[in-house]
């Protein structure tokens, strides 16, 4: 299987804070990575390196076999690397409509074609009922929907996914694992930062633990649940696997 998304030595200090150090790994292409890690260890850092918001001190990002550092973020997104924030960022004034045919337009600069696209990816989300509103009259959760949307409007091969899940109840989670799951099975690339556990542990089939910038473990998620140093770094020794009603989604 070919490799989607190599990182090598990867490091990134902020002042005298140590973000993220000489990290490394790998995500087959098709394949679902989660990269999870108690608040601070760098992982959304990390994910701003790899799509260019910030330059690396040292290290390597390859995407699909290129080099990525030194490349801006819309060059790397049309390389096939689309992500999505932590906050949300719509355009507030912009219909849900409007929001994801900006994404459409990297790659589809016919208006039809790109309205097209971007209700394709509107509907997958489960928005469609909502294309017309602007977007800062969404809550909360529907805005992280319009992110994905955008996101998948511009049509990636891999997907980075920055806590979707966050603020959601059970019901869901379970319908943002479906998502991912049916994304999972189409074939597209994924690396989502989560820290809802009974997700990840639906979607991923490896798993990047952090822990103050640097990588403590990484296998399958039943080798990392039961990985000592990852309990008492992460996961606590009360952890208990709770599975979501799509359970192994992908």
């Amino acid at each position: 299987m070919a490799e989607a998304l190599v990182i090598r030595n990867l490091s990134k200090r902020f002042g005298g804070l140590r973000a993220v150090q000489d990290l490394s790994f790998a995500v087959q292409d098709g394949e679902t990575v989660a990269l999870i890690g108690p608040n601070g260890a760098g992982k959304t850092t990390s994910f701003n390196l790899i799509t260019g918001y910030h330059r690396p001190d040292t290290g390597s990002v390859f995407g699909f076999g290129r080099e990525l550092v030194g490349l801006r973020p819309h060059e790397i997104c049309g390389h096939g690397l689309a992500r999505t924030f932590q906050v949300a960022r719509p355009f507030g004034k912009m219909t849900v409509l409007a929001n994801v045919m900006t994404g459409a337009f990297l790659r589809n600069k016919n208006l039809d074609t790109a309205r097209s696209r971007a209700r394709t990816a509107i509907e997958f989300v489960g928005l469609s009922a909502k294309e017309h509103t602007p977007a800062r009259e969404l809550t909360t959760i529907d805005q992280r929907r319009l992110e994905m949307a955008r996101a998948l409007a511009t049509e990636p091969r891999l997907l980075l996914l920055d806590e979707v899940m966050a603020g959601l109840n059970h019901a869901e989670i379970d319908q943002a694992v479906a998502v991912i799951g049916k994304l999972s099975k189409r074939g597209l690339t994924i690396v989502i930062v989560e820290h809802v556990m009974r997700a990840i542990m639906a979607v991923a089939r490896h798993i990047v633990v952090l822990d103050h910038g640097q990588k403590i473990a990484e296998g399958s998620p039943k080798d990392i649940v039961a990985n000592q140093e990852v309990i008492r770094a992460y996961l606590g020794t009360g952890y208990r696997h709770e599975a979501p009603a799509e359970d192994a989604a992908c």
